[in-house]
């Protein structure tokens, strides 16, 4: 049924992985994900337990069996890949060393990664800073399979990332050209000042991206409308069609065969039964083959 739906696509949202990581891939079952996104370790602490080979093996044998088609992961919040404090930039470091070696142990390729803040420092010490940053984690993981991708920005603060020159700047001092890539969210890039909202401003935005970045750097997509208006830096997500982006940037994604393959997952807020989550994924559905939203 999610594949007839999906008509080709890999859409879905976050999931909780609370209970064990395997139950986020029933989680994403039951609201109708052929695509979703985790966490492989806690969001808001810098210390976890290590992940027992138990729930890594559960996890792949749950995906295996699954009509979930695609998983990526997302890094912790307190990761800060710019930051010039040694105690954060260490603890960044080896966070993202331990959780691309849990990603590798549950079968996951790609794990999402804020590129960070770089505090008044400056654009240029900020990139320089993360690309550094990622060397040394690549580096400290050498065999590991699992990607960096580095995610679009609101512009908040210092953030580093909200338009697409920061981004390519970080990629070119990447030396493991193969294990980087970049996640697209689409209310990051409006609140950075993209304007989606019509054909001609959804293909300036790729045009500029495939110019600066590359397309072949996409890995996947966040798909969430934005509370806060074009340009205002804010990164307040919304949910599909009820935001500044509306529904037209959307149609114009799930009908854009260029992206087709593409995990592009939901972080809209949900209540315990997920229902935002399956009423939002209709409304994705509901768009594909459709000329204009209604």
């Amino acid at each position: 049924m999610t594949e007839s739906l999906d008509a080709g696509l890999l859409l879905g949202s976050h999931m909780s992985t609370a209970g064990g990581v395997a139950r986020a891939v029933r989680r994403g079952e039951a609201v109708g994900c052929s695509a979703m996104q985790i966490f492989v370790k806690g969001n808001t602490r810098w210390e976890f337990p290590p992940l027992r080979a138990e729930d890594a093996t559960a996890f792949r044998a749950a995906m295996r069996d699954s009509v979930v088609r695609s998983c990526i992961a997302h890094s912790i919040y307190l990761v800060n890949l710019a930051s010039a404090d040694p105690v954060i930039r260490c603890k960044s470091l080896d966070d993202l060393v331990d959780e691309l070696d849990r990603c590798d142990r549950l079968g996951i390729g790609d794990l999402v990664v804020h590129p960070g803040a770089h505090g008044g420092a400056g654009l240029e010490a900020g990139v320089a800073r993360i690309a550094e940053a990622l060397n040394t984690v690549l580096a400290a993981h050498p065999r590991g399979r699992c990607r960096v991708l580095l995610e679009t920005t609101a512009g908040q603060g210092s953030a580093v990332g909200a338009r697409f020159d920061e981004l390519a700047a970080i990629l070119r001092r990447v030396r493991r050209k193969a294990r980087i890539g970049v996640c697209v969210d689409t209310c990051h890039v409006f609140a950075a000042g993209y304007d989606i909202r019509t054909v001609a401003g959804y293909e300036a935005m790729w045009d500029e991206f495939d110019h600066v970045i590359g397309r072949r750097w996409l890995r996947a997509l966040h798909l969430n409308d934005s509370k806060a208006p074009l340009g205002s830096r804010r990164d307040r997500h919304e949910h599909i069609g009820r935001g500044h982006l509306g529904l037209e940037p959307f149609r114009l994604i799930v009908n854009d065969a260029r992206l087709r393959g593409l995990p592009m997952v939901l972080e809209t807020e949900k209540g315990p039964d997920m229902a935002e989550d399956r009423e939002n994924l209709r409304v994705l559905r509901s768009l594909v083959g459709r000329k204009r939203p209604a």
